[in-house]
């Protein structure tokens, strides 16, 4: 793993969201996006290196719907920047990690994504981040 690429935080609305950051980070967003597959609609700030990506849900049996009406809005995931994400992938699940998607998928801000199974990362959802080609 490279680096924390990204913190997932699962919101109501990405309209008033958008504002509360702005005002919070001192920057606009870069990039909003819908990732149709999964029911999600995303916009990204960038400070320095780091990055928060937004989720709102677009249907409401998507995972971050469900997200939200289980938990409330918060955090929903951390991202790692990885080099080779099917290496990983196989080095994760050879350590006993539960994958939650047995090949990359198609992800926003032009990413593979994959993600471990909270149980067993102390109830921390993990996604790891490959840049696509």
């Amino acid at each position: 793993m490279n680096k924390i690429e990204h913190i997932g935080i699962a919101v109501k609305s990405i309209e008033s969201s958008n504002s509360v950051f702005e005002k919070l980070l001192g920057v606009a967003h870069y990039k909003m996006e819908e990732v149709a597959t999964e029911g999600v609609l995303t916009s990204f700030f960038k400070i320095g290196e780091s990055k928060i990506e937004l989720l709102e849900a677009t249907r409401e049996d998507s995972p971050i719907a469900k997200f939200i009406e289980k938990r409330g809005e918060g955090i929903h995931h951390i991202a790692f920047d990885v080099t080779d994400i099917r290496a990983e992938m196989v080095r994760l699940q050879d350590e006993g990690f539960t994958l939650l998607n047995t090949e990359p998928k198609r992800g926003a801000d032009n990413k593979l994504v994959c993600f471990l199974h909270p149980k067993g990362t102390n109830g921390v959802l993990v996604e790891l981040c490959q840049e696509a080609n």
